[in-house]
C-alpha cells in the first residue's frame, strides 16, 4: 500500500509540472528551464549516491534517448493543443505498450486483475482524448502526443530494468537527469540560440518549480519499479491524467464534458484494480 500511495503522489507531481509547462507562453522555453534544473538536481544526486553498476549503463543510454524523444515531442504537442487533450494521449498509450512488452519479454508477475486495471486505465485515457477528433480540434497534436507516448514507454522499460541492475535507484536517476537534460539544453540552444533564455524572473521560478516536481515524481517512480512490476507502476502513474483534467477544469477553465467525467471514472476504477 505504501508503494501505491507513493506512486499516486508522484502522479500528482507529474500532472503539476506539465500544467506549469502548459501555463507558460513559450512551451519550449519552459521545457528548457525544466531541463536546466534537472542538470543541477542530477549533479546533486550523483554527488550523494554511488555510481550505477556498469551493467545498467546500456539501459541508461537507451533511456536518455527515449527521454529526449519524449521531451521534444511533448513540447511541440503542447504548442498544438490543450493540456486535457495532449496529456491523455501522451500518457495513455504508454501503459499498453509497456504491458505488451512486459508480458512478452519480462519476468514480472502481473496478475489478471492488474492486467484488467491496466487495460481499463488505457481505455479510459484514450476515450478522454477522443474529443480531439470529435470536437474538430487541432489534429496535428496527435502524432506529436503519440511520439511522446513512445518515448514514455521506452524510458519506463529501460529505467525499470536499469535501476534494478544499477544497485542504486537514485544514483541511476541522477545520471539520467544529468545526461538527458544536458543534451536537451544543448539542442535547445542549437535550435533557438540565446533568445531561448527567459528574461522574466517569474518564468525562471516556474521552470525550476516544474523541474523540482519532475525530479521528485520520477525518482519515486524509478524506486517503485525496483520493487514492483514495471507494467503496474507505469500504469498506476497514469492516474496523473485524472489530476491533469482536474487542473485543466479548475485552473485553465477547460470544458468539463460528460466524456471526460466517464473517462475519469474508468481511470479511477483501473487504479483501484491495480492497488488491490
Amino acid at each position: 500500500m505504501s508503494i501505491f500511495l507513493a506512486v499516486l503522489f508522484a502522479a500528482l507531481l507529474h500532472a503539476c509540472w506539465n500544467a506549469i509547462i502548459k501555463f507558460g507562453d513559450d512551451k519550449f522555453q519552459g521545457m528548457l528551464l525544466l531541463s536546466f534544473g534537472h542538470i543541477f538536481f542530477g549533479l546533486f544526486l550523483i554527488a550523494l549516491y554511488p555510481v550505477p553498476d556498469p551493467q545498467s549503463w546500456l539501459f541508461l543510454l537507451g533511456s536518455v534517448l527515449c527521454y529526449l524523444i519524449y521531451k521534444f515531442f511533448l513540447t511541440f504537442a503542447y504548442i498544438k493543443g490543450d493540456l486535457s487533450r495532449v496529456y491523455p494521449i501522451a500518457r495513455g498509450t504508454a501503459p499498453m505498450i509497456v504491458l505488451t512488452i512486459s508480458l512478452l519479454f519480462l519476468p514480472d508477475a502481473v496478475g489478471t486483475l492488474q492486467i484488467g486495471g491496466i487495460l481499463l486505465i488505457g481505455l479510459g485515457i484514450l476515450l478522454m482524448a477522443r474529443g480531439v477528433i470529435s470536437h474538430k480540434e487541432k489534429q496535428a497534436l496527435i502524432p506529436f502526443a503519440l511520439m511522446a507516448a513512445v518515448g514514455t514507454a521506452g524510458y519506463s522499460l529501460f529505467d525499470g530494468l536499469g535501476a534494478r541492475a544499477a544497485g542504486t535507484a537514485l544514483g541511476y536517476v541522477g545520471w539520467l537527469f544529468f545526461l538527458d537534460s544536458s543534451l536537451f539544453v544543448i539542442g535547445g540552444f542549437a535550435l533557438r540560440g540565446r533568445a531561448i533564455i527567459p528574461k522574466s524572473k517569474l518564468v525562471w521560478v516556474q521552470g525550476l518549480l516544474a523541474s523540482g516536481a519532475s525530479v521528485a515524481a520520477y525518482s519515486i517512480a524509478v524506486w517503485a519499479m525496483t520493487v514492483a512490476p514495471i507494467a503496474v507502476i507505469t500504469a498506476l502513474r497514469e492516474i496523473s491524467v485524472l489530476f491533469a483534467v482536474i487542473i485543466g477544469i479548475f485552473f485553465f477553465k477547460e470544458n468539463a464534458s460528460l466524456e471526460k467525467l466517464i473517462s475519469a471514472l474508468m481511470i479511477v476504477a483501473g487504479v483501484i484494480a491495480i492497488g488491490f
